[in-house]
């Protein structure tokens, strides 16, 4: 057998807190592959490309490429060793244009000081061409759709000499048609002699695209598995360990049901000063699920802000349970029952500092029952809250002692979400439940969201995961440049077309308005 582009072999890698990572994983990546990497949430996948790309040093185990043992001690030596990476989170500079992004610590120079941008920018469009990567070089990422810029983060790590990229859940927020381009723009890139390494837990995506899947769990790496000869059931059952799953029920009747959230003309701005929501109008019923979908940047986040008390409104009026609530301080809604589960759980959800059990009690009134007769917080009966938390929503860390800040993306996420469902809430302002989760821990929030709106609360959910919305929405409604553009049921629309609705592709507005 030839040798692999990279074998990794017994990475073992535990944190201070305590959290082992890693347990003698192992991973051999053929060149000019497309190897997929699967696992629970905490399984170890993201510590594993980390240690790779040089962001942390494992405690043992060694690392080979194209035979030769390497040490990589930070992310520019493995660029040197023809290593990429483009994160969940993507690294751009939103006020510098496309080519400033690409070059940026890479620039060209002429007499070694002056930066050559003619060069420079024949080099990338050289590149884009070769790749059929298309930017428009001179506009600023600020301006750019998400799947724009995820291509300019390609370009980036290939302009910065990539052999083998790793993707770190890249589909996360894409349209059903820019998931397509993305994985040609793969598939032509391994054509050329590169090799992906593809992190997702959207199954049939991974089967579609790669070529090999390592599972990874708790910390260790099975057996690879060509991707013909297995199938989505059997992959589900093998990082789930079960052979039943969960199946959503049917959708909730609203003949009977009053509006319980009422928005009406609303109007936010924007970090740009104009208006991100025009004059958008919606109702959300008791007992109901309204999914909101659109490329993010069409204004869901700034809509699910306003909502949530966070950012402050243009114009327009929200009411709850018949009550004005537009001026209202987030503390003041809560304190209603509107609780919101954030786009951004690192900067908005939580506090990384502190513990999960912190977390879990961080809003005063949800404290409030671990509260002795003077005022002092029970920690014993806080403590018992969250081991019941962790166990319930298969949590990966130690105990409710553990920082935040040690967790994995999808376990954070699993705090946040358990926080704002334990809670007393009576709507729930939702956004991207499940990004990051696996398998398991996704159909087990989607049981909790669906208590709730079987217990009469009003949903509001914004997610870029079409199936998802189909899931477990009562209704669909297409967000685009701020406005509402179109309305459906789910059994009566196709996720293609729903697409082209999100891409602004089609186009309805007031009373022709698509309601099926």
């Amino acid at each position: 057998m030839a040798e692999p582009l990279v074998r990794m072999q017994g990475i073992t890698k535990r944190f201070p807190d305590g959290v082992l990572a890693n347990r003698e994983a192992n991973l051999a990546v053929a060149g000019g592959t497309i190897h997929a990497i699967v696992g629970e949430n905490g399984a170890g996948k993201s510590t594993l490309m980390n240690i790779l790309y040089g962001f942390y040093q494992p405690d043992a185990g060694e690392i080979y490429i194209r035979g030769k043992r390497v040490e990589i001690p930070s992310p520019r030596v493995a660029k040197k060793f023809g290593i990429g990476m483009v994160h969940q989170h993507f690294m751009l500079a939103p006020s510098f244009t496309v080519l400033q992004n690409i070059i940026l610590g890479y620039e060209p120079r002429r007499l070694g000081i002056l930066v050559d941008r003619k060069e420079a920018r024949a080099n990338v469009q050289a590149l884009c061409e070769r790749y059929n990567l298309h930017l428009p070089l001179s506009t600023p990422v600020r301006e750019l759709s998400v799947g724009m810029q995820q291509r300019v983060e390609i370009v980036k790590a290939i302009y910065r000499g990539a052999e083998l990229l790793i993707l770190d859940e890249p589909t996360a927020v894409l349209t059903p048609m820019e998931v397509q381009e993305l994985f040609q723009i793969c598939r032509d890139m391994v054509a050329q002699d590169k090799t992906i390494l593809f992190i997702s837990h959207k199954l049939r995506e991974v089967l579609a695209l790669s070529d090999t899947i390592t599972v990874m769990c708790k910390g260790q790496t099975l057996e690879p598995l060509r991707s013909g000869e297995t199938n989505e059931k059997q992959l589900a059952r093998i990082i789930v360990g079960r052979d039943q799953f969960w199946e959503a029920p049917g959708r909730r009747a609203l003949r009977d049901r009053s509006p319980l959230l009422n928005v009406n003309d609303l109007s936010v701005r924007g970090s740009q000063v104009r208006l991100a929501v025009k004059h958008l109008t919606l109702q959300v019923h008791s007992g109901e699920i309204l999914g909101i979908v659109g490329v993010e940047g069409n204004g869901q986040g700034e809509l699910m802000a306003a909502l949530a008390g966070l950012a402050p409104v243009a114009g327009g009026r929200i009411e709850f349970d018949g009550r004005e609530i537009t001026r209202m301080t987030v503390r003041q809604r809560r304190a209603l029952g509107v609780k919101h589960i954030p786009e951004d759980r690192l900067t908005t959800g939580l506090c990384l500092e502190a513990s999960i059990a912190e977390n879990l009690v961080a809003d005063p009134r949800d404290r409030s029952r671990f509260m002795g007769k003077r005022g002092i917080i029970n920690w014993k009966a806080v403590a018992e809250h969250t081991d019941g938390i962790i166990e319930a929503y298969r949590i990966v860390a130690p105990d409710g002692k553990t920082r935040a800040k040690a967790l994995s993306g999808g376990n954070l996420q699993k705090v946040v979400a358990a926080r704002e469902l334990a809670s007393n809430h009576r709507c729930l302002l939702v956004l991207h439940p499940t990004r990051g989760l696996d398998i398991g821990a996704a159909e087990f929030i989607y049981q909790r969201i669906l208590q709730s709106r079987d217990a009469g609360c009003a949903i509001l959910m914004v997610s870029a995961d079409l199936d998802e919305i189909f899931l477990i929405s009562d209704r669909i409604v297409v967000m685009y440049e701020g406005e509402i553009v179109a309305e459906f049921e789910p059994e009566q629309v196709t996720p293609e077309t729903v697409g082209l609705y999100m891409t602004g592709a089609r186009r309805q507005t007031g009373d022709d308005i698509d309601r099926n």
